[in-house]
């Protein structure tokens, strides 16, 4: 191949490589998922997340029956999209883990979806790109489950209609009467009854479990031992 030949073959492999990247900018605007060569998956990042104070947190499962009742409209702790453990042979507050979907960064759940041509879990750009499982959509594979890396997994089995089932900040509740979602309600936030829970709409910077817990502590904690910072 000659000088002008190499020249030119550079400037396609230039132009694909710009309008591909083009391409994934705009697709990554409207939340929609894009396979670059060597099938890299492009996740736009979530507009918002839970951090929890796990010194503040009682246990008291209100979060878990609130966020049951506001999706399906049923009080139960298996259709709960939050989930608390207690350990009965550690001393309080060591004894309580909330464990709460962490909206993660390129989302294991979200890459080893199966279905096709549009997954059944991806973002969803009318809720800042939260990563939802559109159940109508899902085949009940149980793919994003096994992918979660936090234990207990952060992806659900809802045995009622046999079909995988997220934390999605609240965007899709049915029964919660007012709009969730980035920007609106999240209803473990809204009724925990010590505020253990908060929303924030920036990513923690590392993904993991001590990397979403926040002090929401007051000076009124001090009287029980228990500092503000």
């Amino acid at each position: 191949m000659n000088t002008r030949d190499e020249s030119s073959s550079n400037e396609v492999t230039r132009r694909q490589f710009l309008i591909q990247a083009g391409v994934a900018g705009f697709t990554a605007a409207m939340g929609v998922q894009w396979l670059f060569p060597g099938h890299v998956l492009a996740i736009p990042n979530a507009e918002g997340f839970l951090l929890v104070d796990m010194k503040k947190c009682q246990g008291c499962g209100t979060c878990m029956m609130t966020c049951s009742l506001a999706h399906t409209g049923e009080a139960s702790y298996t259709l709960s999209r939050i989930q608390i453990q207690q350990d009965s042979f550690k001393d309080w507050p060591g004894d309580i883990h909330m464990a709460q979907c962490h909206q993660c960064k390129d989302a294991p759940c979200v890459e080893v979806c199966p279905v096709e041509p549009v997954k059944a879990n991806k973002p969803n750009p009318k809720f800042g790109n939260v990563r939802m499982i559109d159940q109508k959509l899902c085949i009940g594979c149980q793919a994003c489950i096994a992918a979660c890396p936090f234990t207990p997994v952060r992806v659900q089995w809802n045995h009622i209609i046999s079909k995988s089932q997220k934390c999605d900040l609240c965007a899709d509740t049915p029964y919660l009467g007012e709009k969730g979602g980035p920007g609106g309600t999240q209803a473990c936030v809204k009724v925990c009854p010590v505020g253990a829970i908060s929303f924030t709409p920036v990513m923690p910077g590392e993904n993991t479990e001590e990397s979403y817990y926040t002090n929401l502590r007051t000076a009124v904690w001090q009287k029980l031992g228990m500092t503000a910072k």
